[in-house]
């Protein structure tokens, strides 16, 4: 079924598991950890063709190909992962692992704590982009990777940058998509109002939920909900829905869905709820509002001095929740910090989502500023 020419084709999640215990940013130590990944295409001879993808928000490690012939849906970046695209399988050896506090393979709440047989729920620690990070470089080592390139998209985007500097001499390139080196306190707030939407979901029952015939789907779907509105704009929504009704041209004059807006709304937060878990949103959510370069170093500057590689910093016209402005500050501390950076601005309607969607341009520009490490190598 799945036979195209530049698919990666089926592809397997694997576990690898950290059996020691590793520090976490907040002083606790955490493990053991399994880690769920997968793989495209070969590692070198010199180990150094690497390029590791980083999933946003409420991704996973299956950025690519189908896991069985019967599968609809393929990997969330495959338009971007394969032979020939912009992360060329026929070239790199390509990774893509579910992040630390997720809820697809690798430990997070819903797995099982060795301590108490029981699922961890909030016992589970809180964690950071950087503790994220720290759990992705054993896996890299695992894998056998000396040298790679890291390149990711919004929230893959934070964990780019923070490879870069806590990994600087392992990290040769980092392309960074729709993401910032902090949230603005809009931004913050927006989490704060989805993950309030779960805590105060009657059915949460302090995250112990797991074992309970009613789970927090209503919490997990209102925030799902909010976070699917920062990832579109103004005018996709009204290109998409404008104010036309979903049953009849006419108001029901109810509480019941009326606009079309409305339903994919509460679509979007329905199927949201089949795959993900409220708990590990809680979780996610919250290191995401920790990243903060410049608090962490001192300067955006001082930051980027302590990296080696050379970066790609994409945005798009229509991204309010990590705008132009705040790759163009990116951009313009690791000019200060005297890094060779690349910068470019997509023309695009589709908000935040523009960097699971604009592949075409995308793949351009990626392909360019590859070629040039491969001319320079």
């Amino acid at each position: 079924m799945h036979k195209e020419v530049n698919s990666v084709g089926l592809t397997q999640t694997k576990y690898f598991t950290i059996e020691d215990k590793i520090v976490l940013e907040s002083g606790v130590e955490f493990g053991p950890i399994q880690v769920a990944y997968e793989t495209y295409g070969t590692l070198n001879d010199n180990k150094d063709n690497a390029i590791l993808l980083l999933h946003a928000l409420t991704g996973d490690a299956h950025a690519a190909g189908y896991h069985n012939e019967e599968d609809k849906k393929p990997g969330w970046w495959d338009d971007m992962v394969g032979p020939g695209k912009a992360f060329d399988t026929d070239k790199y050896f390509v990774i893509s692992s579910n992040m630390l506090g997720g809820c697809s393979g690798t430990t997070g709440p819903c797995s099982i704590n060795p301590q108490t047989g029981k699922p961890y729920g909030l016992d589970f620690p809180v964690i950071t982009i950087e503790d994220a990070v720290k759990v992705q470089k054993k896996l890299v080592e695992f894998l056998g990777v000396k040298k790679l390139i890291v390149a990711g998209g919004s929230m893959g985007g934070m964990q780019a940058l923070e490879w870069s500097i806590a990994n600087a001499d392992m990290v040769d390139a980092v392309i960074i998509i729709a993401s910032t080196s902090r949230l603005t306190a809009q931004g913050i707030a927006f989490n704060a109002v989805g993950r309030n939407a779960i805590l105060s979901d009657p059915n949460f029952n302090n995250g112990d939920y797991y074992d309970k015939e009613k789970q927090p789907e209503k919490g997990l779907a209102i925030a799902r909900m909010v976070g699917h509105i920062t990832y579109l704009c103004e005018e996709s929504m009204h290109n998409k829905f404008g104010r036309r009704f979903q049953y009849s041209d006419k108001p029901n004059f109810d509480f019941n869905i009326d606009f079309q807006v409305e339903s994919y709304l509460a679509h979007q937060g329905q199927v949201f709820v089949d795959r993900f878990d409220a708990n590990s949103y809680l979780y996610i959510t919250k290191a995401v509002d920790y990243f903060d370069l410049a608090q962490k170093h001192g300067s955006l500057k001082e930051a980027f001095s302590k990296t080696n590689a050379r970066f790609l910093v994409m945005s798009f016209t229509s991204d309010w929740l990590f705008p132009t402005s705040q790759s163009k500050e990116i951009v313009q501390a690791l000019i200060k910090a005297g890094r060779d950076v690349s910068f470019c601005e997509i023309e695009s309607p589709c908000g935040h989502d523009a960097f699971l969607l604009e592949f075409e341009t995308q793949t351009k520009i990626v392909k360019s500023f590859l070629a040039k490490g491969e001319n320079n190598g």
